[in-house]
């Protein structure tokens, strides 16, 4: 079950450390490879605001993917990275819905894509979820 987990976590959450690592580097080829919407259609304020973010999860966003590879090298040290790096995805995902909900109802516009936002978002939440589940009750256990 572990190394099944570690190839799925693996795989998530490497294309999300991925991800805010281009956006927070390289905007135009986020655009162009379908990562972020046009800066044409994302209020001026937003999309800074989401580089910013961008380069401070290009910093911390590596223990997940870090936590993956630990689990199918069934190295126990695992459990902790998995809590941690849960701890930071499941802020990460519920600070961005409430803001980009928010910022919705107020008509701001962050982008065409809402709802794969919220679908990818929710997503990244479930595993960051299941990981934090996984790492307690291995610690328990």
């Amino acid at each position: 079950m572990n190394i099944i987990w570690g190839i799925i976590l693996l795989s998530v959450t490497l294309k999300v450390w991925i991800g805010q690592i281009i956006i927070a580097f390289s905007p135009k080829i986020a655009e162009k490879i379908n990562i972020i919407d046009p800066e044409s259609d994302i209020d001026k304020t937003y999309f800074l605001d989401m580089r910013g973010v961008a380069f401070w999860d290009s910093i911390t966003l590596w223990i997940l993917p870090i936590t993956g590879i630990l689990l199918i090298l069934n190295n126990n040290l695992w459990t902790y990275f998995g809590l941690i790096g849960s701890g930071m995805y499941l802020y990460f995902v519920g600070r961005t819905i409430t803001s980009n909900l928010t910022l919705q109802r107020n008509n701001i516009k962050i982008g065409r894509s809402k709802k794969l936002k919220l679908l990818l978002l929710t997503l990244w939440g479930l595993v960051a979820f299941v990981t934090m589940i996984m790492a307690v009750t291995e610690l328990i256990l």
